[in-house]
């Protein structure tokens, strides 16, 4: 069954429509291991299991997950686990996570907070990307880990390091991919790797190899012009369109939107996707508690989609009013509420299975017919 209040008006380069989101490993396992940074059994998915990002790998459908444990401070330390399928719908958790604060040069910024919010890529060499949140316990950063076979990882530290943003708050980066022999796979535009990033507005980056980023930068008006009147023909003599050196900004690439479902902040969902159509990309919106959409609760979050330019990245083609699946009020509470959030997506055997976090508390599979 599909979300009906949205497919009516999904346009015709979009995914979908998507089914409402059933739910999937609601019987978890109180699964442990050893904590390499306090050196105690923990359980680590003990208190919540959400927000998944996902890739296919060996005919099977791999989902990195977000556990919390009971233990620390900041509703518990999340940390990263692995749980595989073979129809996309029923999965095994391993026992033990895959990415973890550990007794390492990441440490003071993963602990206590942890390793939140996976989104993983099939790179073009064959290993994985994943990107997450490194959170200390007050500030989020995006960082970047690989792996050959989705359970070593190599952590690379930040996604920014090097740049002038490294210690900027930052997260969700959702890396362009395209669909190659069935797969998702990170794709270059011009020769360069794009991911989308942010909470807030959204914003790009390139790479040369899907571990080292540089937020794209835009020249920002100055303070002030001295210019001549509007309808003069022609400048006075010794004035000078630009007195003020130009400064150096994030290239925004989409906010909120007032009205709308996603009035409060944007937030990148799974990889995007090349496309025929242009780049498309899965989006979580939040709606504002004042100036938000009429019949949403406040801070809702539902994902949306929009598409851009293929030949320019930055340049936003097409964006619905609506989004694409709602909150369900069946699935509405938890340890955060009215919050649908997307994060894996793969195409496997015909179909698009979307990924979601439920309330922040569960996870839940949405599913559409693959077209073409």
């Amino acid at each position: 069954m599909t979300d009906a209040a949205n497919a009516e008006t999904l346009p015709a380069w979009a995914l979908g429509p998507f089914s409402r989101p059933e739910r999937i490993l609601d019987e978890r396992p109180e699964v442990s291991f050893t904590c390499p940074v306090s050196g105690e059994r923990i359980a680590w998915a003990a208190k919540d299991l959400f927000n998944p990002g996902a890739v296919v790998h060996d005919g099977r459908v791999c989902l990195l997950l977000r556990g919390e444990d009971r233990t620390e401070r900041y509703a518990g330390t999340s940390r990263i686990g692995l749980a595989t399928s073979t129809d996309g719908r029923h999965f095994d958790l391993e026992p033990e996570p895959v990415l973890v604060p550990a007794d390492d040069q990441w440490q003071a910024w993963e602990w206590p907070g942890g390793c939140e919010d996976p989104r993983v890529v099939e790179a073009p060499d064959g290993g994985f990307v994943c990107t997450y949140t490194a959170f200390d316990g007050k500030v989020g950063a995006l960082f970047v880990a690989t792996s050959p076979d989705l359970r070593r990882w190599t952590k690379s530290g930040p996604a920014f390091a090097k740049t002038p943003y490294v210690r900027l708050p930052s997260k969700a980066g959702s890396i362009l991919t395209e669909l190659k022999d069935g797969r998702l796979v990170a794709a270059r535009v011009e020769g360069k790797f794009w991911m989308y990033w942010g909470e807030g507005v959204i914003y790009a980056a390139t790479s040369e190899d899907l571990t080292r980023w540089t937020p794209l930068e835009v020249e920002t008006a100055p303070d002030r012009y001295l210019t001549w009147r509007p309808g003069t023909e022609t400048r006075p003599a010794g004035w000078k369109v630009d007195r003020v050196p130009r400064a150096m900004g994030l290239h925004p690439i989409a906010g909120p939107r007032r009205r709308r479902f996603d009035s409060l902040l944007t937030e990148p969902g799974p990889p995007a996707i090349l496309t025929e159509a242009g780049i498309i990309l899965i989006y979580n919106g939040g709606n504002h508690f004042e100036l938000g959409e009429p019949g949403t609760p406040p801070r809702a979050y539902q994902p949306g989609q929009m598409l851009l330019d293929a030949a320019d990245p930055t340049a936003v083609i097409a964006r619905p009013r609506e989004p694409f699946l709602r909150i369900d009020q069946a699935e509405a509470q938890g340890q955060v509420g009215n919050v649908c959030f997307a994060e894996g997506l793969v195409a496997f055997k015909g179909e698009w299975l979307l990924y979601v976090g439920l309330a922040d508390s569960r996870l839940g599979v949405s599913t559409a017919p693959m077209r073409g």
